[in-house]
């Protein structure tokens, strides 16, 4: 007769994620469903996993292992949710270039859509926000953008949902969060309408559509063998290539802090971009983001006056 399995190692983020309740669900899917669909991964691909990469993410389980053939992999289960829902049609359309190569796939753990992702493992898989840090922090912005010209030049997929639509779902969020906040929320009135106003307008009027990866920054790139630096864990979307700017901007808050318009002139420069569009995303995402990110509140506040908007 053979005991219960072991109790599934969870890394630090995800499990105080989890315990924090902020996610609807999220917590009773690591409790309940995350075991088991770890469990049918490592089964299905032969493996021998490793613990958990520290601190790993907010919304999946990634360690790395070796499968039946000897070769080095990682394992990532995700939470099944919008955000996540897209990750490997991009990771396909890239095939390797520029980006994690994804190896396999398996669909429907359980009930809710549980999906496992057998990736390629980047050695030695320091991130490009550990290796170019203080006064070498502007190297990263050439790593990124290199990247990011290659990433979009591949035509999008079918069926990839569009940065408008994300943007006009954020934003009514956003309305709905400052409301229920009752006057406590930073940023005055105006600020925020004219940046929601921009959020939208802008993702509408994008000069050309393309793949874009929404949520890369410097702890999304990782050092390998096959490449100097790979793109992972990217949210495709299909928009305005000014976007893709954003996210790695509001992970450099001395920079921000100290001249918000700078780092994003620089950006749309090594992304062939217009430099205006860049200034103005970085407004709106601001905004957007100043509930949760206490810099992004400043950015906001500085660019608005910047822009006049105040």
């Amino acid at each position: 007769m053979t005991g219960d399995p072991p109790v599934l190692a969870l890394p630090s983020q995800l499990r105080a994620v989890a315990a924090s309740g902020d996610e609807l669900g999220l917590a009773e899917w690591v409790a309940d469903r995350l075991p088991a669909a770890v469990r049918a991964a490592t089964r299905h691909w032969a493996l021998r996993l490793e613990p958990p990469y520290e601190p790993g993410g907010y919304c999946s389980w990634v360690a790395p292992g070796v499968d039946a053939h000897g070769r080095p992999v990682v394992l990532k289960v995700g939470w099944p949710h919008e955000d996540a829902a897209y990750e490997p049609v991009a990771l396909r359309a890239w095939a390797g270039d520029g980006a994690v190569l994804l190896l396999d796939g398996l669909d429907g753990l359980d009930d809710l859509g549980t999906r496992a992702l057998l990736l390629e493992r980047c050695d030695p898989g320091m991130t490009l926000g550990e290796t170019f840090v203080g006064a070498d922090e502007p190297r990263q912005d050439d790593v990124l953008a290199g990247l990011l010209r290659r990433l979009r030049a591949e035509p999008a997929p079918p069926g990839l949902p569009t940065l408008e639509a994300m943007c006009v779902r954020w934003a009514a969020s956003l309305r709905e969060r400052r409301t229920a906040l009752a006057g406590a929320a930073p940023l005055d009135d105006d600020v925020v309408e004219a940046g929601l106003a921009d959020y939208v307008a802008l993702a509408a009027s994008a000069p050309e559509q393309v793949l874009l990866c929404t949520d890369l920054h410097a702890g999304n790139v990782l050092s390998a063998r096959r490449e100097p630096w790979l793109v992972i864990d990217p949210k495709p979307h299909v928009g305005d290539a000014a976007y893709d700017a954003t996210q790695h901007l509001l992970n450099c808050p001395a920079r921000l802090t100290a001249d918000p318009v700078g780092p994003a002139r620089r950006m749309a420069g090594l992304l062939d971009v217009d430099p205006d569009r860049v200034v103005r995303w970085l407004f709106a995402r601001g905004v957007v983001e100043s509930l949760d990110m206490p810099v992004a509140a400043g950015v906001a506040a500085d660019l608005a006056v910047h822009l006049g908007v105040r």
